[in-house]
């Protein structure tokens, strides 16, 4: 189904071509003055030099051919060569109904799909999340849902941090703690335990410990650096206790992740990479593209078109560590042998940007990607607290996950049993429904790479740009719906008629830009775009209920009308909520 846009252009075209003027000048623009006119075209104005003639006269010339359009109901000129266009209103009932019939509400999808891999999440196991992950989490698997709504294959990988120093730690302190556990017993010839010997808890309470002993202890520093290359170097015991650790965090991540509805296809982690690193580094070396620099192992990135000095992508330190760098690198080359993704999008905080840009670079020149491959790289800028620093808790410290969404709930559930709208024993549910809208809308309203403020009193109201605003306006429109149905009535078969007023006409050609609103989202990466729609959506739709007897009409076929555009406004929001990752309640 082609957009709206694209059908008014087709007219244009016709009539520029038909006036004797190249069809490239009838590109069609919303207006950026409503108040006169719902599209624009700009194209007289652009083809007056190539034609010396007077902008004016070439828009008259093709006013004059769309006299009799089928689409456009008023096209007026406007000094000095402005085309101003308006909708027939016929034209625009019948779109929207071909819209209501269609599974996806006409959004064209791939016609040749791409298998996209979205990396997002990225926390070190061990640690407990916290408010620091909330934006890779909910941007990312934003991200995922909109490239599946597209019509593509999606796999979202967390990326786990699984393989690094921490885990020297974590077993260092674990050996000093338990020294007699089996693990640690280089005679040891036996199974080891199934059980672990430590909760979620408790590992939660070790690696920080651990953390602090060693910045303060060179000793225990350099015999947690030990247990990393041992384990890294397959130690059979340390190897068990990391599978614990793996297990009990994985599991504790699941559940977290899952009560902020997000969910990953993979559960991959840089301990995944690890089997790729050494025929990588060795064919980097045979083949020229890494060498010594200061005694480490590097891949120069730097190209002669930079304006500033782009370091080089360091793959090895001078003892034969790995690097960040050098996970992500075979991270690529398992990822083209499993998947041959056409398109790796990586979200991340904004501050990793070199560091992405040294990679993409380097897997380009070395060839770990097919030239074909698209690297896209997704920057996000930092959560802040009121203050304008970095979200802490009243005490200062760093906000568990888990204590934040708490938070919002319960600030939530105090203001639903305000309302008095819900049974009490659906209130815990719908606090949580609403409150996950405050967190993920709040966020995703704003640009990805750019700061913004957490602000828990503006993001829980039931006013303004907010997501329980927009859950409202979708539970008042579920309401009336009830209502209808209530009535004796059906709600198969309408058809949504001509607008009889300006505000029903406004909801109308709002809802047109669903599918353009989708796609300009999914090419940018910008779910932000879909937030700012559905926001223009709601407050139009909130005009047209205001201004119009719905349930109260007397004449029968309008009302069906009228229900049948309340039924299609409900279908786009809640696709769109569902994309940004979260659903409406039955009532608030």
């Amino acid at each position: 189904m082609k957009k709206i846009m694209e059908l008014i252009t087709e007219e244009l075209a016709e009539a520029f071509q038909a006036a004797g003027y190249d069809k490239e000048y009838a590109k069609v623009t919303l207006s950026n003055r409503p108040d006169l006119c719902e599209y624009q075209c700009n194209g007289a104005m652009a083809g007056a030099k190539a034609y010396r003639k007077a902008p004016v006269m070439i828009a008259n010339d093709v006013a004059a051919g769309l006299e009799g359009s089928r689409c456009l109901e008023e096209v007026n000129v406007v000094n000095p060569g402005f085309i101003n266009l308006k909708l027939n209103r016929e034209y625009v009932a019948e779109y929207l109904n071909q819209m209501c019939a269609d599974e996806n509400m006409g959004l064209k999808t791939a016609e040749e799909p791409r298998t996209i891999v979205v990396d997002y999440g990225g926390p070190n196991v061990a640690k407990p999340l916290h408010v620091g992950h909330l934006r890779s989490a909910i941007i990312g698997e934003g991200i995922k849902r909109l490239a599946r709504k597209m019509g593509h294959k999606v796999l979202g990988d967390i990326h786990l941090g699984d393989w690094g120093y921490q885990m020297g730690l974590i077993i260092t302190e674990l050996k000093e703690r338990k020294p007699d556990l089996p693990y640690f017993d280089e005679g040891f010839g036996g199974e080891y335990p199934a059980e672990a010997p430590f909760t979620i808890g408790e590992l939660e309470e070790i690696y920080p410990t651990a953390s602090g002993k060693a910045k303060d202890d060179e000793e225990y520093r350099r015999e947690a650096l030990k247990a990393t290359y041992l384990l890294q170097n397959g130690h059979k015991g340390y190897m068990a206790v990391w599978r614990h650790i793996m297990n009990i965090s994985v599991e504790d991540l699941k559940k977290n992740y899952a009560s902020l509805n997000v969910h990953f296809d993979l559960w991959k982690g840089e301990a995944d990479a690890q089997a790729y690193i050494p025929d990588m580094i060795d064919r980097l070396k045979k083949e020229g593209y890494a060498h010594i620099d200061e005694g480490a192992l590097v891949i120069d990135v730097q190209e002669e078109t930079d304006t500033k000095e782009i370091p080089p992508c360091m793959i090895q330190k001078s003892d034969g560590a790995s690097l960040y760098g050098t996970t992500d690198l075979a991270t690529l080359i398992q990822r083209e042998q499993d998947y041959q993704p056409d398109q790796i999008i990586y979200v991340a905080d904004k501050r990793q940007e070199l560091h992405f840009l040294q990679v993409f670079r380097a897997a380009r020149k070395t060839g770990i990607v097919p030239e074909g491959t698209d690297l896209a790289f997704l920057g996000f800028g930092t959560m802040n607290g009121k203050d304008g620093k970095p979200f802490k808790t009243r005490e200062g410290g760093v906000m568990r996950l888990e204590n934040l969404i708490a938070e919002i709930e319960d600030e939530m559930r105090r203001k639903i049993a305000e309302n008095r709208t819900v049974a009490e024993d659906e209130a815990d549910e719908t606090a949580k429904i609403v409150g996950m809208s405050a967190i993920k809308y709040g966020d995703l309203s704003n640009q990805a790479s750019k700061d913004y403020v957490f602000d828990v009193d503006r993001f829980t109201s039931f006013e303004g740009n907010t997501g329980p605003y927009i859950l409202y306006t979708i539970v008042r429109i579920k309401s009336i719906l009830s209502k209808y149905q209530a009535d004796g009535n059906g709600l198969e078969g309408l058809a949504i008629r001509c607008a009889q007023n300006d505000s029903e006409k406004a909801l109308m050609l709002e809802i047109l830009k669903y599918n353009d609103v989708m796609e300009t989202a999914f090419e940018e990466l910008a779910l932000h775009k879909i937030c700012a729609y559905i926001y223009d959506l709601a407050n139009v739709f909130n005009r047209f209920y205001h201004e119009t007897k719905i349930l109260a009409e007397e004449d029968e076929t309008k009302q069906k009308g009228y229900i049948a555009l309340l039924i299609l406004t409900r279908r786009v929001l809640e696709a769109c909520i569902d994309v940004l990752g979260f659903t409406a309640p039955e009532r608030m």
